[in-house]
């Protein structure tokens, strides 16, 4: 179990990084996606082959595993987008509200009963959101964005906890972001279409951005994750990712002084938030055995 905390707050202080990344790649949200997606699936491939790890399976299995891929695209899409139209902060203060989606989701999908704690927990989360939401009136579209990213998160990790009982992580990493590749570059054309831009290829800084991205922040931060699922429930490895905002926070203060433009309403949301990570985990220390047991 420590090992697997330990691998979950390590994936969890990569995530802090791919919001300024983010901010940093001058890529549409669509065109980033698309091309974390792309080296990511590339680089797994050509290291499953090395390795001897690619496994084939039926092209049934594929379609459902590669379902969860597009998920996760579309997630990625509509956090980038809530990065562009707000900030690094609003971003990854919104994607807190995907324990809010684990705690209605996990129950429904996994025919399991609801968690009053965890709905209270994630409505302490609900209720920072609000009053940034509410005070914060610039940051809207961004906060909606955001919103809708924090639900497609909570569905990959909600189907990735079903997943992980018939799959190993080789060949559900691999497949998820071969489909989400293969979804994304469908949809892209017409994202395009609807947002054009000047040119669709990376200069040599977004390039490099994309590699640290895509190899650091998407496949180790990915096997990590999977690995701590297996022994910790959806809900906290969700609730666990709500301490990405530190992170990304501090960082993206330091890097584009971004806490002149943060209000009041902004600290005291992110301390709800805060205080609703702390609150869960103080919860999963004193039931170890059963609070963090797979559902």
């Amino acid at each position: 179990m420590k090992k697997a905390f330990f691998q979950l707050h390590l994936s969890v202080f990569l995530a802090g990084f791919t919001g300024i990344l983010g901010k940093l790649i001058t890529l549409n949200e669509g065109l980033l996606t698309w091309y974390r997606l792309l080296i990511s699936a590339i680089s797994l491939y050509i290291l499953f082959r090395w390795r001897g790890l690619l496994k084939k399976v039926p092209f049934r299995d594929v379609l459902i595993i590669g379902s969860n891929g597009l998920i996760i695209g579309l997630h990625w899409i509509f956090f980038y987008g809530s990065i562009k139209y707000a900030n690094v902060s609003i971003g990854v203060v919104c994607f807190s509200l995907t324990s809010l989606f684990t705690a209605i989701f996990d129950p429904l999908i996994n025919r399991r009963r609801f968690d009053t704690v965890e709905m209270l927990l994630s409505l302490l989360t609900l209720a920072g959101i609000l009053l940034i939401f509410h005070f914060d009136t610039q940051y809207r579209t961004g906060i909606i964005l955001g919103i809708i990213s924090a639900m497609f998160a909570a569905l990959f990790t909600v189907f990735n906890k079903r997943l992980i009982r018939r799959f190993d992580t080789y060949t559900m990493g691999f497949y998820e972001l071969l489909m989400g590749t293969l979804c994304v570059s469908i949809i892209l054309p017409f994202y395009l279409h609807a947002f054009p831009v000047a040119t669709i290829v990376p200069s040599f800084t977004d390039l490099t951005y994309l590699l640290i991205l895509s190899w650091a922040c998407t496949l180790w931060l990915y096997a990590l994750s999977l690995n701590a699922l297996k022994k910790i429930s959806a809900f906290t490895v969700n609730l666990c990712f709500n301490l990405e905002p530190v992170y990304s926070i501090l960082l993206a203060f330091v890097l584009f002084h971004e806490n002149k433009y943060l209000g009041p309403a902004f600290y005291v949301g992110l301390f709800c938030i805060m205080l609703s990570v702390a609150l869960q985990m103080w919860r999963v220390a004193r039931k170890p055995h059963t609070a963090d047991t797979a559902h």
